[in-house]
């Protein structure tokens, strides 16, 4: 029977009530999900797009009735139909992309950062979450400059708004020591694509980009674009990366800073995939030199498990953030300021600011750091195992190494249309999610392997599927 919209509209998530309210819609949206999971039966909804398209609209139309169907009988309906039409990235045959599977104490905290509904934009709207996000985001800024004695970071949507902010930091830092010319930024082409687009939102010229046949920035043609480029008051940026979208590497990182120590040039590192692997003891080392970075991009809903969104933008001092400073009466009038009230205004270019640095507290707190290293080496070393199985399958080919957890193959002698097709059919057989990856070499399947529950029989699977999928 439909429900008036009034009696739904007094169940709110938060207040005394709100516990209350929400805790029989758990129930609804839990029982949908397994629901819906079922249906699909797989890593991905089998028929293609359109198949997609025709079960989504048979259950979300008419998507504003005249009438209401209630919260239950809306949410299990919607949930359930989401549910069977999503890629699960908890699903170990489901690594095309820098797409992970949430923890569930993650998911939870998520629940109460939506259900309080704090916006991080002024204190008097989120005094504990205020609180909370200075802590949390200073903690992990010491996890990447653990000698200095003032680091911060700011929460971001991800690595390409962390991308963003290094660049327009740079460019006002550079305009604060009296630089003239624009910033000139210098990457790898296995840079971001966020970087280009972000010296494109800042007027900026578009970035020096130099080739990477290799697959990371090499030192020797770094510094022959840094030793051609105007001298000073020309200010440059070089943005490394610590784990690159196709294949994961990670530039040499040491002799990059050093180039920017002997040419004057900033570093920042977009670090949005590899940064996690500072959780881990053993393989924290390959992240050698990323404290010499003025700016590093990180992002825990890649390889810590966050729901989106989770990114941070870690400084070496907090000095660093200075140029963000904004005025708003209404959010950070002078005299509140001046009588104690914190200044949250400046710790980003978003006004309205949800709290997702309550999941990344939740976790860190109940993991610690050993936790999560050990999800980060259980990841990292199931791809070592997937690059061994292909490795040792003749019809096969293995494009390298994995760095991280990224894994390239394809079938052996397969052109770039075959390898396009395989991947295709796998999709739309809703069997398998694979990536795609281009590099010198030619198309490559791209698998990601981010779930660190992942068995060996998963992967054999993967493997068999992909080989009885190639003509």
């Amino acid at each position: 029977m439909p429900v008036p919209a009034s009696a739904t509209a007094r169940l709110l998530a938060g207040g005394i009530e709100g516990p209350r309210a929400l805790r029989p819609m758990l129930d609804t949206v839990l029982d949908a999900l397994a629901t819906g999971a079922a249906d699909r039966g797989g890593p991905l909804p089998p028929g293609g797009p359109r198949a997609v398209a025709r079960r989504v609209r048979a259950a979300a139309e008419p998507v504003l009735p005249t009438v209401g169907t209630g919260a239950h009988q809306a949410l299990h309906t919607l949930v359930r139909a989401l549910a069977a039409g999503s890629a699960d990235p908890a699903d170990p045959h489901c690594t095309a992309h820098l797409h992970c599977p949430p923890l569930a104490v993650a998911a939870a905290a998520d629940l109460a950062a939506s259900a309080l509904n704090p916006s991080l934009d002024s204190w008097d709207q989120a005094p504990a979450a205020g609180e909370l996000e200075t802590l949390t985001c200073r903690a992990l800024a010491r996890l990447v400059h653990p000698h200095r004695p003032d680091p911060d970071a700011l929460a971001t949507t991800g690595g390409t708004e962390a991308n963003q902010l290094a660049l327009l930091l740079a460019r006002e830092a550079a305009r604060t020591a009296g630089a003239t010319a624009p910033l000139r930024i210098v990457c790898g082409a296995n840079a971001h694509h966020s970087v280009h687009r972000a010296a494109w939102l800042l007027n900026l010229p578009a970035p020096l980009t130099i080739p990477t046949p290799s697959g990371v920035l090499d030192p020797a043609r770094l510094h022959d674009t840094l030793a051609e480029l105007p001298g000073p008051p020309h200010p440059v940026l070089v943005v490394a990366t610590a784990g690159t979208t196709d294949t994961g590497a990670i530039d040499p990182l040491p002799r990059i800073a050093d180039l920017c120590d002997r040419h004057a040039a900033t570093l920042h590192i977009d670090a949005a995939y590899g940064g996690p692997l500072l959780f881990s003891d053993t393989l924290r080392t390959r992240l050698h030199g990323l404290d010499r970075a003025r700016t590093t991009a990180l992002d825990l809903h890649k390889l810590g498990w966050q729901p989106a969104a989770a990114g941070l933008l870690a400084v070496p001092d907090s000095a660093v953030l200075a140029p963000l400073a904004h005025r708003a009466d209404y959010l950070n009038a002078h005299d509140d300021t001046a009588a104690g009230l914190p200044d949250l205004l400046g710790r980003s270019l978003r006004t309205t600011r949800r709290p997702d640095i309550l999941k990344i507290a939740v976790t860190l707190r109940a993991l610690g750091r050993r936790g999560l290293g050990d999800l980060v080496e259980r990841a990292c070393a199931a791809a070592q195992h997937l690059a061994d199985l292909i490795d040792s399958r003749p019809g096969l080919d293995l494009y390298a190494r994995p760095a991280i957890s990224t894994v390239l193959f394809r079938p052996a002698g397969a052109d770039p249309a075959a390898v396009a097709a395989v991947r295709r059919r796998l999709l739309r057989e809703g069997r398998a999610v694979l990536g795609r990856a281009t590099t010198c070499e030619g198309l490559w399947l791209k698998a990601t392997v981010l779930n660190p529950h992942t068995q060996p029989s998963d992967l054999r699977a993967l493997v068999a599927l992909v080989e009885g999928s190639t003509p």
